[in-house]
């Protein structure tokens, strides 16, 4: 009798190949397939040789190697080729059977593919698998949303796969219905561009400003790593820090400053605007990366305007301290904005999400790992209803403590010239939402004053409406009011 597969995976490219090596290891027999056939020969007879592995030519021979209910895992870009690969699945597939988008789909694509594949008879799901190649093959962190039916058909794999904490525990677990699994690792992203933002700005002041040395600050993160800040980003900015070019000098002062994005932060920062979210360090992280891929017109630009001349004349030691304390503090407010916007989608899309064991599933194997994933998930087991980490006992203590080095960092780039949106908007953030009156008041009266949009009192009840002829001129139609 013809041996059938545990699980299928289309697309072999640098992920899928991982992880298809991962589930084998873990003793699963896994059916390949590639839109360019060639490539499953040289997988089947490379890495994949001697080993578990079904490789196929056609859909038809790839569903047709498949155990029921058939498992078929996509690895391929996001957009059309994922719906195009739904198409060809669905006429060889039968009531029962799982679609898998592991890709970095747009949540709005899942919850249509959801309910369309649905219809169909068959179960969909939409997971987010972060990690990059090395996670894939040893263990990623794997965010499934989408048909709850399914889950119980691949949670085995998926949580046989994926990194573990804690003695064990898998960074895997059902996140929610429809996109909600595509949500939380668009999230994910989005941190991971504030945390690496976060990181960048630390390593250019104590560059530009301290004058230290790729190897002083070698050292300087290689000290960060072992406490508050220890995490996987940290430590490869130690080593790409300590990574020597052919000629002796550090790699990384020969790379290019511009830097590229696929388009997750970007998604992030949107759906943010979208629930009204002030997800301000995230979007100065997405914004930065414009700015930077504008090379050729900022090189024009440093030689038109001028800007203070960069001097340093205090402890050096005690500004990196400074510095550690801006990028904790800020880090915290990066991860508060986003479990609030979490919070806002689940609210909009009756998703019943665990945001303790989504700071769990990602503490291992993904890019924004780290020690302080911990105390997120201690801060929710604590209090399921937390409004904001910023409130939470632990992170409340953190943020007041680092606060005067905070400042001090914000204070003196901004005296010295030294471009740190993500530190300057945390802070202003910090600021804002603890304050009880901001100037939104004279806001709505200008809004009032041009357009009649109305405005509430404080001397009155929330939800009255009021409207002022300010000019003496207008009548006393007042507009809709409406928030968008």
């Amino acid at each position: 009798m013809t041996k059938l597969a545990d699980i299928g995976l289309i697309g072999l490219a640098v992920m899928g190949e991982n992880l298809v090596l991962n589930m084998e290891s873990k003793g699963y027999t896994v059916a390949v397939y590639n839109r360019t056939v060639d490539k499953v020969d040289v997988f089947i007879q490379g890495r994949g040789k001697g080993k578990n592995f079904i490789g196929a030519h056609s859909i038809e021979e790839f569903v047709a190697s498949l155990k029921r209910p058939r498992k078929v895992m996509m690895l391929v870009k996001a957009g059309q080729a994922v719906d195009d690969f739904i198409e060809k699945l669905i006429p060889q597939l039968e009531s029962g059977d799982i679609i898998i988008d592991g890709g970095n789909s747009h949540f709005p694509d899942t919850n249509r593919r959801t309910k369309y594949v649905e219809s169909k008879g068959l179960l969909y799901i939409g997971t987010g698998v972060s990690g990059g190649e090395e996670g894939a093959l040893k263990g990623p962190s794997i965010m499934p949303g989408g048909s709850i039916s399914a889950w119980i058909h691949v949670k085995p794999i998926f949580q046989d796969i994926a990194a573990k904490v804690d003695n064990g525990v898998p960074c895997c677990d059902w996140v929610g219905e429809n996109g909600a699994g595509h949500f939380v690792k668009m999230v994910h992203n989005g941190i991971e561009y504030g945390d690496m933002q976060l990181i960048t700005e630390a390593y250019f002041i104590m560059k530009e400003l301290l004058g230290l040395s790729a190897d002083e600050m070698y050292e300087v993160f290689k000290e960060w790593n072992k406490g508050d800040l220890d995490s996987y980003l940290i430590e490869i900015t130690r080593d790409i820090l300590a990574f020597k070019d052919e000629d002796g000098t550090p790699l990384v002062e020969k790379i290019l400053d511009t830097a590229g994005q696929k388009g997750t932060g970007k998604w992030t920062g949107i759906a943010a605007l979208d629930h009204g979210v002030p997800l301000t360090l995230i979007g100065e992280a997405v914004f930065a990366r414009c700015l930077s891929a504008q090379k050729d017109e900022r090189v024009r630009a440093s030689k038109i305007l001028s800007g203070p001349a960069k001097k340093f004349k205090g402890d050096k030691k005690a500004f990196i301290k400074n510095i550690k304390d801006a990028l904790f503090a800020s880090k915290i407010v990066s991860y508060a904005q986003g479990y609030v916007l979490m919070k806002a989608a689940a609210k909009e899309f009756g998703w019943n999400l665990n945001y303790g064991g989504i700071a769990l599933m990602w503490r291992g194997g993904c890019i924004i790992r780290s020690v302080f994933l911990g105390k997120i998930k201690e801060a929710f087991d604590n209090n399921h209803n937390l409004d904001n980490l910023l409130l939470d006992p632990y992170f409340k203590e953190k943020v007041l403590s680092a606060q005067e080095g905070w400042r001090n960092v914000v204070a003196t780039a901004a005296l010295n010239g030294i471009s740190v949106p993500a530190f300057s908007t945390a802070l202003a953030y910090f600021d804002g939402y603890r304050s009880e009156r901001l100037p939104a008041n004279l806001l709505q009266a200008q809004r009032d004053y041009f357009g009649a949009h109305t405005y509430e009192r404080v001397d009155k009840p929330r939800g009255e409406f009021f409207h002022t002829n300010w000019t003496g001129r207008g009548g006393d139609t007042a507009s809709s009011t409406y928030n968008v």
